[in-house]
């Protein structure tokens, strides 16, 4: 789930737009000033897709907001939110940096559409493969839940893999001791096989006691399928 900074100190514009951009697959990350904005975007890890910056903010500049942000991460868009008549800020802000600007009033898919297609400019599709609410990033060998990193050791992130490419299908103990063995370099015991499962059900399942996404075919193996959908 890619992140989206919405610097704007309105709070029905931020419901609003939270509202909006959760509803279209983004996760909202809000300050309604220039330090939290500022904070959230330079964070470690942060990986904000997108940054929607209001000109006028209450405490603080969304000029500062999008300095910072072209400072240390230049590939991130920024569009700046802009009062209709307020051209020379907008000029201004496009010369710092910013890639572009929506004049309030705006229109709801306006909005939605410039925001995707900046998106698609800043950053090429990655490769990814998807179980219920985890998201695996090929490119980056990383793994989401929620829009959250799982974190994953070599072997539970090989073992994540297999069973997203052969989702809805039996998964044979076999197959897995296969998959691991080349990161193991030893033959994986049964019972190691087993605390491997464990793991990657603890940190992948809503409830590791009664797991959805990867369950147990008796006598044959397991099965992952998408959370709510039909093994």
């Amino acid at each position: 789930m890619l992140r989206i900074l919405l610097a704007e100190d309105d709070p029905l514009i931020v419901e609003g737009l939270s509202e909006l951009l959760a509803n279209e697959g983004y996760a909202v990350l809000s300050s309604p000033t220039q330090s939290g904005a500022v904070e959230i975007a330079c964070a470690p890890h942060a990986d904000i897709a997108l940054a929607l910056v209001d000109l006028t903010l209450a405490e603080g500049s969304g000029f500062a907001v999008c300095n910072a942000i072209k400072h240390v991460t230049p590939e991130v868009p920024v569009i700046f939110l802009t009062a209709a008549d307020d051209e020379l800020s907008t000029v201004t802000g496009l010369g710092m940096g910013a890639d572009d600007y929506i004049a309030k009033p705006f229109r709801p898919r306006e909005l939605v559409a410039r925001v995707q297609a900046a998106i698609r400019r800043a950053r090429p599709e990655r490769s990814t493969l998807s179980l219920g609410p985890v998201t695996i990033d090929l490119d980056r060998a990383r793994a989401e839940k929620n829009g959250k990193e799982v974190p994953l050791s070599a072997l539970e992130y090989r073992l994540l893999l297999l069973f997203a490419k052969n989702a809805g299908r039996v998964v044979t103990r076999d197959m897995i001791r296969d998959a691991l063995w080349d990161d193991a370099g030893a033959y994986v015991e049964e019972n190691t096989l087993s605390v491997y499962i464990k793991r990657l059900r603890d940190k992948l399942e809503d409830d590791p006691t009664a797991p959805e996404l990867i369950v147990t075919v008796r006598g044959l193996g397991y099965k992952a399928r998408d959370k709510g959908g039909v093994a």
